[in-house]
Formats: structure tokens, C-alpha cells, sequence
């Protein structure tokens, strides 16, 4: 009986530990599912790519390559209140009081664009549409330009883009390229995340000095309809914004 116990304590310990990645996979594999409906011929999906530029290493949950331009989609498979707005630093998740910040998900993906921009650099013509999904046990309070959607929304979504993009030739030799240079198979993931903490001191330790971490210019504080919040001084040029 003692020895029951002690299995089901470490097998819970072991639940606590990882049920935030197996949410993510979860997540993730759904959305993977959705996209299997889309027409092979028109949209290419390419599911779980780790790219690198220079020193930065990024993942991204889904790419689709399609007639119509390259589709971006960060998945989020979160519980609760949503808020946020397009230039925020960081979002809230609300679970009745408890209160939790992460990342601002459409700077994320945005990130994850520029490096692909990079990986492209001999189609500079090329539209690019970043998505933000959040399952359905999400109530998403946002404030954006950027697509933020649930799940179910995604296909009719994409499905709207109707305006061609590329040619099938080019969609072909852009599929293979990103493909070739998929680092997934020699991802470290631990070090990876490492690498995403080392940046994030080092942008909160320039924002403690009132330095925008984005453009290097002067944080000032500014006064606007939410209240009081840090911005950076070369507005409109640089939208950099952290709520105090």
C-alpha cells in the first residue's frame, strides 16, 4: 500500500512538472489536425520548424506556404481571461485570481516572420500573415490588428486570403528551402529555452534603465486612456510600451 502511495505522489509530481509541455503538444497536434483540411494543392504545411539566424535560434508551431502568401500561426493552448494589446510587452492570463504575464504572443510570432524574412531573402515581395491561436477554453479580451482567433475560426480564416502570391514553381522551391534548413532533429529545447531567458534579463535589465530594448532609445512615461505606462521616446517610429 506504502509503495502505491509513494508511485501515485511521484506520478503526480511528475503531472505537475510536465503538464504545461503536454498542453502545449496538445495544442499544438490539434491545430496540426485542423490543417490536414486544407487543400494540398493550394497550401503547403510545414509543422513544428526550428529556424536560426545569426546566434538565435527560433521554433515555430506552424508554417503554411501557400498560393496566397506564407501563413504564420503561433498556438497558445491557455485557460481562462485573455488581455492584451498589439504593442504590449507582455498579455495576462486571468484564472479567477490568479493573475499570470507571458510574453505578447504577436511580438513572438513576429519574430518568428523576420527570421523567416531572412531565410527568404531572394523574395522580398512575399505577404506575410501572422495568426495567434488560443483554443476554445480561452475568453480572449484583445486589443489588436493582428489576427487573434480560436481555433474553430482558423480554416474560414486562412480560406479568406484569396489574392495570389505565389506561383507554384516558387511555392515548391520555398517549401524544400524551409525544409532544408529545419533544424528540429538537432533541437535542444532546454537550451533553447536557456537561450529565451538570457534575452529576456537582458531586455528587463535595459528597461530597469529606462533603454527601449527594441530601438536602444530613452523610456519616458507617458499617460494614456489605460493609464500611466512606459514608452519609448522615438514614438511613432518605435511602439515599444510597458505598463507600470
Amino acid at each position: 500500500m506504502k509503495f502505491v502511495v509513494i508511485l501515485f505522489l511521484f506520478g503526480f509530481i511528475l503531472l505537475l512538472i510536465f503538464s504545461k509541455r503536454i498542453k502545449g503538444f496538445v495544442g499544438e497536434k490539434t491545430i496540426s489536425s485542423i490543417l490536414l483540411l486544407l487543400d494540398k494543392k493550394e497550401y503547403k504545411v510545414i509543422n513544428n520548424i526550428v529556424l536560426k539566424s545569426g546566434n538565435i535560434t527560433t521554433q515555430i508551431d506552424h508554417l503554411i506556404i501557400s498560393d496566397f502568401g506564407i501563413f504564420v500561426i503561433e498556438t497558445k493552448n491557455f485557460k481562462g481571461w485573455i488581455f492584451g494589446g498589439e504593442n504590449s510587452e507582455y498579455w495576462q492570463q486571468v484564472i479567477f485570481k490568479s493573475k499570470i504575464k507571458f510574453y505578447n504572443p504577436i511580438r513572438q510570432n513576429q519574430n518568428h516572420i523576420n527570421i523567416i524574412k531572412n531565410c527568404l531573402k531572394e523574395y522580398p515581395n512575399l505577404k506575410y500573415k501572422s495568426i495567434i491561436v488560443f483554443s476554445k477554453r480561452a475568453s480572449i479580451n484583445v486589443d489588436t490588428s493582428t489576427d487573434v482567433i480560436y481555433s474553430h475560426q482558423l480554416l474560414s480564416l486562412i480560406k479568406n486570403y484569396t489574392e495570389k502570391n505565389l506561383s507554384k514553381k516558387d511555392k515548391e522551391i520555398i517549401f524544400q528551402k524551409i525544409k532544408s534548413e529545419n533544424l528540429v532533429g538537432n533541437y535542444d529545447k532546454q537550451k533553447h529555452i536557456k537561450s529565451i531567458k538570457n534575452r529576456i534579463r537582458q531586455r528587463e535589465k535595459l528597461i530597469n534603465e529606462n533603454i527601449c530594448p527594441n530601438c536602444g532609445n530613452n523610456l519616458i512615461i507617458r499617460n494614456g486612456k489605460y493609464g500611466v505606462f512606459l514608452g519609448c521616446n522615438s514614438y511613432p517610429k518605435c511602439k515599444f510600451i510597458r505598463n507600470i
